[in-house]
């Protein structure tokens, strides 16, 4: 069997939309979680939670990528990811599955993909049911820096 050209992603969803993000990436998959908010933060930084032990910050990727909020108190999860050596929590709607996806089928972002998509993805994958947009974690939490350089 011949595994070289295959990629596999925790799909998530946010906002009925379905992503991925590289397994290799994931460090964490949490449920909801107690997050202490930092004043002065900007919007999308939910705030700080402890994960056995260490202080990660959390990031609500609705308010991240202008979304609007969820409508209702449904059990949002979280997705522990590794930034310029600092973990991350991404606030998400929910977890998927791990899909194990060949290169061949990979495309770069169509000019239809939403704007908000199109700045934190890598490209997509088209699915028999839907549109599987990867996200680039770099893009997603370098938020901050292009404020902070101006």
């Amino acid at each position: 069997m011949e595994e070289l050209n295959k990629y596999d992603y925790v799909t998530i969803w946010l906002d009925g939309q379905m992503c991925g993000i590289p397994v290799l990436e994931v460090h964490d998959v949490l449920s909801k979680q107690a997050i202490t908010e930092i004043p002065l933060s900007p919007a999308a930084v939910a705030g700080v939670l402890n994960l056995r032990g260490q202080i990660v910050t959390a990031i609500d990727l609705r308010k991240r990528l202008n979304l609007e909020d969820r409508e209702d108190n449904s059990e949002e999860m979280n997705i522990v990811v590794e930034y310029q050596n600092e973990p991350y929590s991404l606030i998400i709607d929910r977890v998927g599955d791990v899909l194990s996806l060949s290169e061949e089928s990979f495309e770069k972002n169509p000019v239809t993909l939403e704007a908000c998509w199109q700045n934190v993805s890598t490209g997509i994958f088209r699915l028999d049911e839907d549109l599987l947009v990867i996200l680039d974690i770099e893009k997603l939490l370098s938020f901050g820096e292009a404020k902070a350089a101006a």
